[in-house]
């Protein structure tokens, strides 16, 4: 499922808190490369993209804001700056039940995400795809921070399969100056591509943010 931050404007300017949420999507003056892409269309991405790393379960990603993602980045991670994206694994999962149970949640700075898309000299909708497969391999297990370059290399298969830009690992392998994930880190994917860690029991509370984008 797709959330809106209510505080999320899409020009980045003050504006109205009488403005309906749904027209976030629809005014905006900003060029077509730097809009926020509809729901529906995020929502598609999102399934697509769910399939691709085999996570089952529901995921929900919200759009906000540098200033509410610095917050959780604080409350969660120890760090009291903006980041890309967060990700926030259900602590509790069964394997082969209910289809609709929750998975874990992804938090993505859309301020951030404009500024990566110009650097990177792609879309908006671009780059939050790539934050979106970003976190959700992290929902799925992998964490670069500690392995031996199999997140990284599941990252790179699945970003070309989707039609993807250059992941966050690799960027942060390419240009380290301007690195938005940790140079040293990529993930598991062994040869069967699946990450290691226990699911037992569903539930669905969070844990601590196992890794955001940018260090």
């Amino acid at each position: 499922m797709i959330l809106l931050d209510p505080d999320l404007d899409p020009d980045s300017r003050p504006r109205s808190r009488a403005v309906a949420p749904d027209a976030v999507w629809g005014r905006t003056s900003l060029p077509r490369a730097e809009r926020l892409p509809t729901p529906r269309a995020l929502a598609r991405f999102l399934a697509q993209a769910q399939a691709a790393v085999r996570l089952r379960g529901e995921v929900n990603v919200l759009l906000t804001t540098d200033r509410a993602i610095r917050r959780l980045n604080r409350r969660f991670r120890g760090k009291d700056k903006p980041t890309d994206v967060l990700s926030f694994p259900a602590t509790d999962f069964v394997q082969d039940q209910k289809k609709n149970q929750e998975r874990g949640d992804l938090a993505i700075s859309v301020e951030t995400a404009r500024k990566q898309a110009a650097e990177q000299g792609h879309a908006l909708t671009c780059e939050l795809q790539v934050l979106m497969l970003h976190g959700l391999l992290h929902l799925a297990g992998y964490d670069h921070e500690s392995d031996d370059g199999r997140m990284a290399r599941r990252e790179h298969q699945l970003r070309a399969r989707l039609g993807l830009p250059l992941g966050l690992i690799e960027r942060a392998v390419r240009s380290p100056g301007k690195a938005t994930a940790d140079p040293s880190t990529p993930l598991r994917v062994a040869q069967d591509d699946k990450p290691r860690g226990k699911r037992t029991e569903s539930g669905g509370d969070r844990k601590t943010p196992t890794r955001s984008g940018r260090p």
